[in-house]
Parts: structure tokens; sequence; C-alpha cells
């Protein structure tokens, strides 16, 4: 008999990292995010108003990019109802702005009109991301969000993954709530990192390594935002589904950025309300996050605890027994 493990990299640990704040791949944007928290939510003004006033003070495309960017993830709400059940009306750029709500599909159209009006070349990528373990190795799912690329140069090296739906916060593995908390690991995403949650519908938008296929993607573990913040560049075992025998030791390996400074970490097991969660012993040496379980069979444990109840109730009976004489 095998265990069947969904490994969920769900990285929402009590973890305690370094400190990255307004920096994306070593540049500091604290300056562009302070003036746009100025700025407040620029109610009641069109995007070509507010574009001016978020971007135009800024010389630098990375920069204007940047601000756009901010603005938006901190202006514009997460319509979750609607990403829960693919609604994408009333998500064009100007319904976005009105209604200061939408999904995927909004927020990266929204912040593609933005950047082409600051003379920022972009264009909006449909796809498939996964949020919950019933995603893992799905053949035939539907394209369920979009983000961005800003085009920087001819080169797809100076292409770059801009993602402010999920920048914005993130949601639970139900979809039935979003936590608004800002994630800068999403502009200017490392792309490695990126390419392991998300999967363009036309493979030509792949930037750097990628998986080869949808169904590749598929079969990867569900990676959460946190993860930029770590800077996990590789992860193993790469399957979101792991075939194990009851008592083999499995085990798990992370790479991260340098800096990274680990406390403490925890391992959940379990589904839904049945989750259990324990400290495990782990070990980090060159930016190498790795520890090991070993997993119990869900029938020889329920076996297990059968016979345990049988046997108190035969000591019960053998004491009401008693107690009668």
């Amino acid at each position: 008999m095998k265990c069947i493990l969904k490994n969920i990299l769900l990285l929402i640990l009590p973890l305690i990292c370094f400190s990255s704040f307004a920096q994306t791949n070593g540049r500091n944007f604290k300056a562009v995010d302070e003036y746009v928290i100025s700025l407040g939510p620029l109610d009641s003004m069109s995007i070509g108003t507010i574009n001016n006033v978020v971007s135009k003070k800024f010389d630098d495309k990375i920069d204007r990019a940047r601000a756009i960017y901010y603005w938006i993830a901190h202006n514009i709400e997460f319509d979750i109802k609607a990403a829960r059940t693919g609604n994408t009306a009333k998500n064009t750029p100007t319904e976005v702005l009105a209604n200061r709500r939408g999904v995927g599909i909004g927020f990266a159209s929204l912040f593609q009109d933005m950047c082409s009006s600051a003379d920022i070349r972009c264009l909006t990528v449909d796809g498939f991301v996964k949020n919950n373990p019933q995603q893992i190795n799905e053949k035939d799912g539907d394209i369920n969000h979009s983000w961005a690329v800003v085009q920087l140069g001819q080169s797809p090296e100076e292409w770059f993954y801009v993602d402010p739906a999920w920048g914005s916060g993130y949601a639970d593995a139900e979809m039935k709530t979003f936590t608004k908390s800002f994630n800068e690991g999403y502009f200017f995403a490392e792309k490695l990192l990126f390419n392991l949650q998300h999967f363009p519908d036309n493979e030509a938008w792949k930037l750097g390594n990628a998986p080869k296929n949808k169904t590749d993607f598929f079969e990867l573990p569900i990676i959460k935002g946190v993860a930029y913040e770590l800077g996990l560049t590789s992860i193993a075992p790469k399957q979101g589904i792991i075939k194990t025998k009851p008592g083999k030791t499995v085990r798990f390996s992370y790479k991260l950025k340098a800096g990274a400074v680990i406390s403490k970490l925890t391992f959940q097991t379990g589904d839904r309300k049945k989750i259990k969660t324990n400290d495990v012993n782990f070990r980090f040496s060159s930016g190498i996050l790795s520890f090991e379980n070993k997993f119990e069979d869900a029938e020889s444990k329920l076996k297990e605890t059968e016979s345990r109840l049988e046997k108190l109730e035969e000591k019960v009976d053998q004491l009401l027994n008693k107690a009668k004489k």
C-alpha cells in the first residue's frame, strides 16, 4: 500500500527572514513608493489624469512602471467572488478604475493601459495558476488568471513579468477570502520562481527557464507569494503529488537566497479541517533549507485507533462486570 502526499509548498510558515523593503533585484524603490503613498486613492480621476500624477514625475521607465504597479496594488480591490466563479465582466481598464475592483485580467489590463500612457511597452498575458491541491495534475483547466509583461527592449532578456493582482494580496485555497497585503515580488518578478506559479496560454510568453508544457506545470506543487521574500529558486521533490510507502522517509529541500534566517519551520499534514501542524527539525546551510518526514498510512492509522478503542471497551466491560458482582 502507498501513501499519496499532496506536496503543497505553501511556505506560509513562521520564518524570520531578511528585510527587503522596497527593493526588487537589488534596486531600491523606497522614494517611488513613498511618493505614490502620498498621492492617496485619487478618486474621481480618469486613467490619463491618474497616470500623469502617478508616473510622469519619473524619467526612468522602470520607476514609472513601479509607480503604476504600486498605485494599482494599493488602490484596486481584488474581486474574490468573481475570480472564484470565473466572471471577467466589468474588467475593462475604465470599469476597473471606476469600480476600484477587478480580477486578474482587470488588474493586468489597467496596468497595461497606464503603462502605454507612460510610454512603456506592455502587454497582457492570459494563462493558468493553481490555488488549491485539487488543481494539481489538472488536465483540462481553463484560463483562470492574467498578468503583464513589460518590454524594455527588443530582446526577451529585457522583458519582465508583473502581476499587479497577486501583488495586491493573496487568496485562500478555497478562493473565498482575499487578504490585502502588498507583495513587491510580483514586480519585475524573479522569472524562474514566477514560472513555477504561472503558465501562459501562449507559450511564446514564457520568459526564462520554465516548465516545458502545461502538463508539467500542473504537476508542480503550489507555491505562495512569500516565496519571493525568501528568494526561492529550486524545489525538491518537484512533483505536487508524491507517492510513497508508509513509514518511508521523504526528503524535502529548497534553495533560498543568501541572507534568509530561518528560526522555525512547521509542517502541516491533513486536509482542510483535519490539518495537523508540527514543528520539524531542519537544516539550513549555504542557502539550502532541508528536512525530512515519514508519512503514516491513513488506513493503518485508522485500524490502530479502532484496535485501541476495542481494547478500551473491553476494559470498561470488565470493570462493569466487577462492579455488578
